[in-house]
């Protein structure tokens, strides 16, 4: 990798481990966004975290992220952040959220990094390089998409049902439920992990920041899969999204381009 690239993983896993010092608190206080998400000290303090060890390496990098303003840069590299992808399941306990660490050369996707800091796993990708994923024993391993060819052998994967109903989607939800041997909603950045991995076999979200997706370009390339818009377009930029192997993704695309806003 190159030292972007490993600095990457080497900060994703530092700021997972900083939001540790806050996961499963009952006394930790929520507050809400303008848009009604919640937001709490760890999604702050990861993100200053991510942010000030971005500025010791790299200064003139540009800067993305969830929490705080933007900031330019001038070297052609912007790095995308989440510092807690999945601030509902972190703040109920749950150990499916994510620290998000995504790069982008010249604007197209150069590493990312998902760490699920709770489970002490996650998955690290630089383009040309390949997809690996490591456990909490320090194992690391080639990461590889599935095989599944039919919906009809898929788990499929989202993040909350509820979505797709405020977003007049809840159509497309069904017809993927009826149609995929599986539905859960093992979701956020947790989703994509699995799917990177092969564990299921297509992830979707009607909404996405490009925050949430920021990795997700490089990582599922890497691992032999596909994430795009519901167009189909290569990008964390279309306000939705979709992870799957290229033997299911023309279906997919098929049936989530006629929901396409």
């Amino acid at each position: 990798m190159t030292e972007r690239g490993e600095w990457a993983l080497t900060i994703a896993k530092e700021a997972g481990e900083f939001t540790l010092g806050y996961f499963d608190d009952p006394g930790l206080r929520v507050d809400r966004k303008k848009d009604g998400t919640p937001v709490t000290l760890a999604d702050r303090g990861a993100e200053e975290l991510l942010r000030r060890r971005i500025a010791e390496r790299f200064p003139d990098d540009a800067i993305l992220g969830e929490e705080m303003p933007d900031r330019a840069g001038s070297s052609g590299y912007k790095w995308i952040l989440d510092p807690i992808d999945g601030t509902k399941s972190f703040i109920h306990g749950v150990p499916l959220y994510s620290t998000l660490v995504g790069i982008e050369k010249d604007g197209k996707p150069f590493a990312g990094v998902i760490a699920i800091p709770a489970l002490g796993k996650g998955i690290y990708a630089e383009t040309g390089e390949g997809a690996y994923e490591w456990d909490k024993d320090g194992a690391t391993r080639p990461a590889r998409v599935s095989r599944t060819a039919r919906l009809e052998d898929a788990l499929f994967l989202t993040s909350e049902v509820k979505t797709f109903t405020e977003t007049g989607r809840i159509e497309l939800y069904r017809e993927m439920e009826n149609r995929c041997r599986l539905a859960r909603t093992w979701g956020d950045a947790y989703g994509y992990y699995m799917t990177a991995t092969g564990r299921a076999d297509l992830m979707i979200d009607p909404e996405l920041s490009p925050w949430d997706a920021g990795p997700l370009s490089t990582i599922l390339a890497e691992a032999g899969g596909v994430f795009a818009d519901w167009s189909g377009r290569e990008t964390i930029y279309g306000g939705d999204g979709l992870a799957c192997n290229r033997l299911l993704f023309d279906r997919v695309v098929e049936m989530t381009k006629e929901y396409k806003k």
